[in-house]
Parts: structure tokens; C-alpha cells; sequence
């Protein structure tokens, strides 16, 4: 039963998300929020986690971010960046 829960729960989720889409006017400011929403959603999610891990954390965010501007691929990024931190935490930092 929970399982059917949540899967109602993110189905309607994703299909509000298109709904209320189809009403809103596509102006250049719109787009240029909607471009930038994936980026902030990491970094949300991603800063606090990295910054809770110590330094070992830091500096694997920074790797990622370096990674990323660099080769501009993601799995790339998220390789260094936990490469990073393991061997940040395998030192005793």
C-alpha cells in the first residue's frame, strides 16, 4: 500500500510540474530560470552534505566543481569528487 502511495504521490508531482507549464507564458527571463534550476538543485542539495563532511567533504566539492567546469561531464565530476573524499577520510582527515 505504501508503495502504491508513493508512486501516486510522484506521478502527480511530475504531472502538476507539466500542468501548470502549459499555463505559464515562455518568456526569455523564464527560460533563463528554468535553465539555471538544475545547477541550484545541486548545489542545495550537494553544499550542505559536502560541508557536513569536514574538510575531506570541501575539498571533494571543490574537485567535483573543478572537474565539471572543466570536462563538463558529470559522472566524471562525481568520480573525482568521492575519489577525493575517500581518500581524504582513508587519510585520517
Amino acid at each position: 500500500m505504501a508503495i502504491l502511495a508513493l508512486a501516486l504521490v510522484t506521478y502527480l508531482c511530475r504531472a502538476s510540474g507539466v500542468v501548470l507549464m502549459s499555463r505559464v507564458r515562455l518568456t526569455p527571463r523564464v527560460e533563463r530560470g528554468l535553465r539555471a534550476l538544475p545547477g541550484s538543485i545541486v548545489v542545495a542539495t550537494a553544499l550542505p552534505t559536502g560541508l557536513s563532511a569536514g574538510l575531506p567533504g570541501l575539498l571533494g566539492l571543490v574537485t567535483a566543481a573543478g572537474v565539471m567546469a572543466l570536462t563538463r561531464f558529470e559522472l566524471a565530476a562525481v568520480l573525482a569528487g568521492m575519489g577525493v573524499v575517500a581518500a581524504g577520510r582513508a587519510m585520517g582527515l
